[in-house]
Parts: structure tokens; C-alpha cells; sequence
């Protein structure tokens, strides 16, 4: 039986941290800037845990992460 490939854009945007958890950036910093609030801009810099309900997607694509 051969290997299941891992999806590499998914590897390169997402951290598993030691217990398991997915870690993801937020979205909208790329563009559009002026017109964010620089509160609005500091919040989207956290980093983020995937929500449980998605991560059934995740381990389908990251097979060798466990």
C-alpha cells in the first residue's frame, strides 16, 4: 500500500502545536489596510486555534501529524 500524500498548502499555513492543536493566522492583513481601525489590525495579528468542527478536514490532508 502506498503512502497518502500530505497537502503542502495546508502544511505551510497551518502549526500543530505538542497537544495536538491546529494554529492559524487570521485573515484580512494583506491589502486594504488604511480604512481598518489600528485596533481592528492588532487583533487580526494573533494567532488563532482552529475551530474543533474543522478539523476532521485537517487530518485527512495532514495524515502524518499524530
Amino acid at each position: 500500500m502506498s503512502k497518502i500524500k500530505t497537502s503542502k498548502s495546508i502544511k505551510k499555513r497551518f502549526h500543530v502545536t505538542s497537544n495536538g492543536k491546529l494554529l492559524r493566522h487570521r485573515a484580512s492583513r494583506s491589502h486594504l489596510l488604511q480604512k481598518k481601525t489600528s485596533q481592528r489590525k492588532q487583533k487580526l495579528r494573533r494567532i488563532v486555534s482552529v475551530n474543533l468542527k474543522d478539523l476532521h478536514n485537517f487530518f485527512n490532508k495532514l495524515p502524518y501529524i499524530v
